[in-house]
């Protein structure tokens, strides 16, 4: 498992690294399949101050799967332990999704590996379904364009044909009030 750690207004000492790789190296054994672990840290600068240190892990496994936590705190350290948090709840709901995906023709053991530290038996437990189907022309815009549509809208996300990539893009309105713009690449 490779572990990237990068910083953002914030400086990684040897500690905040050693205590990093020390929580987020126990993955590994809940996710055997664990090949990419990216953490960001940052501080932000917000009128909250229990909101400034902010902590997200980008984990992807050798079959494409991808989860991603973010967690803000007052403490850096607290930050990166609730996100470590999240993502193992994160996990467990995925090995849960697996596990009844694959009911009857894998034991436990080897969907599961060990058992996870944190199981949290009230989320999850439903089955999620596709309660709603929409249809809509794309429309070839750039990227501004589709900011001035998704604004105009009202909306926190929208997918458009991008006509600089010809590709359809998804752009979302990130948290700190940004856009994010979603770009699919095909192996």
């Amino acid at each position: 498992m490779e572990i990237s750690i990068h910083g953002h207004n914030v400086e990684v000492t040897p500690r905040l690294r050693n205590y990093v790789e020390k929580k987020t190296g126990r993955l590994d054994r809940y996710m055997p399949n664990l090949d990419n672990l990216r953490v960001d840290l940052s501080a932000e600068n917000t009128r909250s101050a229990v909101d400034r240190q902010v902590a997200q892990v980008t984990i992807r496994d050798n079959r494409g799967t991808i989860l991603r936590a973010e967690e803000r705190s007052s403490d850096m350290f607290a930050a990166i332990d609730a996100v470590v948090d999240k993502l193992y709840r994160q996990i467990s709901r995925y090995q849960g999704k697996q596990k009844r995906k694959w009911r009857g023709e894998a034991t436990e053991e080897t969907i599961l590996g060990e058992p996870l530290p944190i199981e949290d038996e009230s989320e999850g437990d439903e089955e999620q379904k596709i309660v709603r189907y929409k249809r809509f022309l794309l429309q070839p815009m750039a990227a501004e364009e589709a900011v001035e549509q998704m604004e105009l809208l009202g909306h926190d996300f929208y997918v458009f044909f991008n006509m600089e990539d010809d590709a359809v893009n998804v752009l979302y309105k990130r948290h700190d009030g940004n856009y994010g713009l979603l770009q699919p690449e095909f192996d």
